[in-house]
């Protein structure tokens, strides 16, 4: 009975003893041991966290070149989330500005110096597709175009309509039918077909929710016009 005070003693001598030896060959010499308990009580140095990606305007991986307009379009998501249009980081369009809605929503912005002219939406099932000819009819040449769908961007459509979204530069156009996803840039004056658009039909056996398609999302960066052009 009178050697379990010592022996007590001995124990915990022997205990600290050997851990102190199991960290110093871990982390290799006795300073590293210093080491690890200045890490562990001092709440100065925290490890040190993984660095995140860093985002550029819009939330694009990479920054744009010179003299280009970087962008992100987003289509609404079914009749539920609205789109969004994002230049040069700041927000045209999106359901937090109290923008957008059902149908076409369009973005109209100087293609020289990347300021927005005006922006609207215009109902593609029960609107007046003349108030979106009234929009898209008299453009200045060099006039960007950005528009994201929600819900039905097609069912209002005529003849004319996709006419000139044609000569904006869409490929799809003439094609889009009722509650399709279209997100697309195009400008005034082009001679080609414009490399950002993106299409996505309205079908039973493919859509995502229930009666609509996927949401889209594009990004990229497009080259400003020179000033004789307006």
């Amino acid at each position: 009975m009178r050697l379990a005070g010592p022996l007590r003693v001995v124990a915990i001598i022997l205990t600290a003893g050997l851990t102190w030896i199991l960290v110093s060959l871990l982390l290799g010499t006795q300073s590293g041991f210093s080491r690890l308990q200045q890490l562990l009580s001092s709440p100065e140095n925290p490890p040190t966290a993984e660095p995140r990606p860093r985002r550029y305007k819009c939330g694009l991986p990479r920054p744009c070149p010179e003299l280009h307009l970087a962008f992100r379009l987003v289509s609404g998501a079914a009749n539920v989330i609205g789109p969004k249009i994002c230049l040069e980081d700041k927000m045209l369009m999106s359901s937090v500005k109290n923008n957008v809605g059902r149908g076409l929503n369009i973005a109209l912005v100087n293609g020289v110096n990347g300021e927005l002219i005006d922006a609207k939406f215009f109902d593609m099932w029960a609107g007046d597709v003349n108030e979106l000819l009234k929009f898209i009819r008299t453009l200045h040449e060099g006039t960007l175009v950005f528009v994201a769908s929600y819900d039905d961007p097609a069912t209002k459509m005529n003849e004319e309509t996709r006419r000139i979204f044609s000569e904006l530069g869409s490929s799809v156009a003439k094609e889009l039918g009722f509650r399709d996803s279209w997100v697309f840039v195009g400008a005034k004056g082009v001679q080609d077909k414009s490399p950002f658009e993106q299409h996505t039909k309205n079908s039973k056996s493919s859509n995502k929710y229930e009666g609509w398609p996927e949401a889209l999302e594009m990004e990229g960066c497009i080259p400003q016009r020179t000033a004789d052009v307006q």
